[in-house]
């Protein structure tokens, strides 16, 4: 195989506009986001609604994130094997299905069983919709990764606006059944694309065999890297900025002032990942967050808000980079495995994260919780950077040719 520094999309490439059909699929990327938005906005209302605890409401949070996890793991090779339209149509029925059981739910099972479902299908399109978005303009893979990404953030960010707006006008179930109707809509539009990505997976090893390779490692090992500090992040930056004094007025801003550079910068970071390298831009991304997060741990209010501006913009890049990296390292008939490796990977990273800098910021405070995160998160980096090079000493030493993702195809 040729080597991965360099694609045969130029710096750009990413000014070119992505066929119709994926800019479809980038708006399904944000519907299924705008679900979790949702979800989230209203759990509050939820508890104190029906009656629930917080260890309840922890539980209905929980069950979307395990079937997600389960989903991408272990349905998105379905995709590779020639279903990857049938997995988006599936996955979007059942997430459609999901909304309209939630505007019935009343019991605690029942809102379990509603966010297990969700999280079922949200985890069957996304990778299938990545492997479409993958496969069907490999010389703007990056670009067109980053698009889909600004769309997903995009969504989650709408989400709870959706939600707020709704719920205050009408009911608590609005929004649910506003989602619903959407998801039928675009479900119908769905129908009419042509979802055909590639080459289709038939050894069924895909999991096994991608895991094994060096340049998968490296990728994955990065992504870890990049969820450490997400998950660190969402668990405690508001409690942090109200132990600091700040009204919660300013922590919404920050938190929503977070998503916007991957909202303009996203696109741009994987072209840049695609036509530069992953790897390279992922060492500079992920150092500079790694930085960032070690200064949480240290600075006062005002350093701490300044410098999450400069987290997001490198996260901007970071996100993207991920995605291009696992393209790269994943055969063109494995597209969705990979892609759903990821994902999968990112969910458990986070939750783990969450749950441990939770503990850790309870009993020792924010500079050991935040100094751990920085330095994990740059061990996992070196390990990346590490297993990258293992995987450069298996290529040909003439081997300096450029590559998209539907070549990379690592041996």
């Amino acid at each position: 195989m040729t080597q991965p520094h360099e694609s045969t999309a130029p710096d750009g490439a990413s000014d070119a506009s992505p066929p119709t059909a994926l800019w479809l699929l980038f708006i399904v990327t944000a519907l299924m986001s705008i679900g979790y938005g949702i979800v989230f906005t209203l759990l509050a209302d939820i508890r104190d609604r029906f009656g629930f605890s917080d260890g309840d409401v922890g539980l209905i949070a929980f069950a979307g994130f395990a079937s997600g996890f389960a989903s991408q793991m272990f349905l998105s090779r379905f995709a590779d094997r020639g279903h990857t339209a049938l997995m988006v149509r599936i996955g979007m029925a059942i997430a459609a299905s999901s909304m309209l059981w939630m505007v019935f739910a009343n019991d605690l099972w029942q809102w379990v069983g509603g966010r297990l479902l969700f999280g079922l299908g949200t985890g069957m399109v996304a990778p299938a919709i990545r492997r479409v978005v993958i496969a069907r303009d490999p010389a703007r893979v990056g670009a067109n990764l980053g698009r889909q990404t600004a769309f997903d953030v995009g969504g989650f960010v709408l989400g709870p606006l959706i939600a707020a707006v709704l719920a205050q006008l009408i009911d608590l179930r609005a929004p649910f059944l506003f989602l619903f109707v959407t998801y039928v809509a675009v479900f119908g539009l769905i129908g009419r694309i042509d979802l055909h990505s590639g080459a289709q997976d038939t050894t069924h090893r895909a999991l096994r065999t991608l895991i094994t390779q060096p340049a998968m490692q490296s990728a994955l090992a990065a992504a870890i890297a990049f969820y450490l500090t997400i998950g660190t992040f969402e668990a405690i930056w508001a409690i942090l900025l109200r132990d600091l004094d700040a009204p919660t007025w300013l922590i919404g801003v920050t938190v929503s002032a977070f998503t916007l550079p991957m909202i303009f910068f996203a696109s741009r970071g994987g072209a840049l990942a695609q036509s530069r390298g992953p790897i390279r831009i992922l060492t500079i991304s992920i150092a500079i967050a790694a930085i960032c997060t070690f200064s949480y741990g240290i600075g006062p209010l005002w350093l701490l808000i300044v410098v999450s501006g400069i987290h997001a913009s490198a996260d901007a890049f970071t996100m993207p980079g991920n995605q291009v990296a696992v393209a790269m390292s994943s055969p063109p008939e494995q597209l969705a495995t990979g892609q759903g490796l990821l994902g999968a990977t990112g969910l458990a990273v986070a939750g783990l994260a969450a749950l441990g800098g939770s503990a850790l910021y309870g009993t020792f405070g924010r500079f050991t919780v935040f100094t751990a995160t920085a330095v994990l998160m740059l061990v996992f980096l070196l390990i990346a950077r590490l297993r990258w090079q293992a995987y450069e000493a298996t290529l040909p030493a003439a081997s300096t040719g450029t590559m998209n993702a539907s070549e990379a195809q690592p041996s």
